[in-house]
């Protein structure tokens, strides 16, 4: 089995190829052009180097959020349309899942942060002992106050990664004290070859689905529609 992914959801871009559940390579930046521009070369490259080519794929992935609204689309469609020419199945990976998989066990919840502005977060939370990867809520779209209220509930530590660490840890730590813990820099953004493992996880318990079907997740909508529901709500 090798299963090719993406992860474009936030600012690294990230592609990596898995085959039989072990990573056999991973491509991941942060510098320069977008992801449209950037995504393609990455794929082309990294099966390259391992003198593969798309049709050897026998799967394709894509993290399909919460994230980048834009950065979103751009994964999941280059997906779609890469699975569709090849009539190749699909498997998508919410976001959150694949930020909490990159840790280590951990003797307290694990929760990924992503920035969803103005003191929101994407977030979940999640326990990860021995080869046991338990989803403790579902994925949530909240300020970072109620955040706080979550993790004060389950009385042990917590330990945060993501994008939205370096916005709010100050004040995280603050009220968390020492209970609270953070990844370091190289576990703390998105990898595209957690994506890859969980997908071929999901492959196995009959859940992929065709290229027609992958959808990505946004868990609310983006600003530019909601700046619009309000001009129609003031001119009524």
């Amino acid at each position: 089995m090798l299963t090719l992914a993406v992860d474009t959801s936030g600012l690294t871009a990230s592609c990596a190829v898995v085959e039989d559940r072990k990573v056999v390579a991973e491509l991941s930046t942060q510098y320069g052009k977008t992801h449209s521009q950037k995504i393609m070369p990455m794929l082309k490259t990294i099966l390259s180097a391992l003198d593969r080519s798309f049709s050897d794929v026998d799967l394709f992935a894509a993290s399909t959020g919460p994230g980048s609204f834009t950065g979103l689309r751009i994964g999941v469609v280059t997906i779609k349309g890469l699975a569709y020419s090849l009539k190749k199945p699909v498997c998508g990976i919410p976001t959150l899942d694949s930020l909490a998989y990159t840790m280590p066990d951990f003797k307290g919840v694990i929760s990924p942060m992503i920035d969803a502005r103005n003191r929101q977060v994407f977030t979940a939370f999640y326990r990860k002992i021995g080869n046991k990867f338990e989803k403790i809520t579902p994925d949530l779209g909240i300020h970072i106050d109620e955040w706080i209220n979550y993790s004060a509930g389950f009385d042990e530590d917590v330990l945060i990664l993501g994008d939205a660490v370096s916005l709010h840890y100050d004040m995280l730590k603050d009220k968390l004290g020492n209970r609270l813990l953070c990844a370091g820099q190289s576990m703390a953004y998105q990898r595209a070859s957690a994506t890859a493992l969980l997908a071929e996880e999901a492959y196995y318990k009959n859940k992929a689905v065709s290229a027609f079907e992958l959808e990505p997740i946004y868990l609310r909508k983006s600003q530019a529609e909601r700046m619009k529901e309000l001009k129609e709500k003031s001119a009524l």
